[in-house]
């Protein structure tokens, strides 16, 4: 059996509150903004809160009352939907696809 021995000792060092409040301070504050809600869902987090495969019809009845994202301001789910001509998605990105086919790919207004 080969032993390997460590010939410098390591150096324990006790960590303190005051090395977490230096670290604070030297990270750059980032402001978020001055408070401006936009109203609705974004699509991605109605997609991620589902389990792929879904039929259109699933998808109703789970989150078609839900108010989503659109560039011309909230619109609900099933109204959308109606303009789908899907009625199975196979994969989260081809519901996301098909949705942002129908409300667009514009940013959402913030005012």
């Amino acid at each position: 059996m080969i032993e390997t021995i460590r010939k410098t000792p390591i150096k324990l060092t006790p960590m303190s509150d005051e090395d977490d409040a230096d670290e604070e301070e030297a990270t750059p504050t980032v402001q978020l903004g001055d408070g401006r809600s936009v109203e609705g869902a974004p699509i991605a987090r109605v997609a991620a809160r589902l389990a792929w495969p879904q039929t259109k019809s699933d998808v109703l009845e789970k989150f078609g009352e839900t108010d989503i994202r659109t560039p011309d301001g909230p619109e609900s789910l099933a109204t959308i939907l109606d303009s789908v001509e899907d009625t199975y998605f196979d994969r989260r990105q081809t519901f996301v696809s098909a949705v942002r086919d129908v409300v667009g790919h514009e940013p959402v207004a913030t005012e």
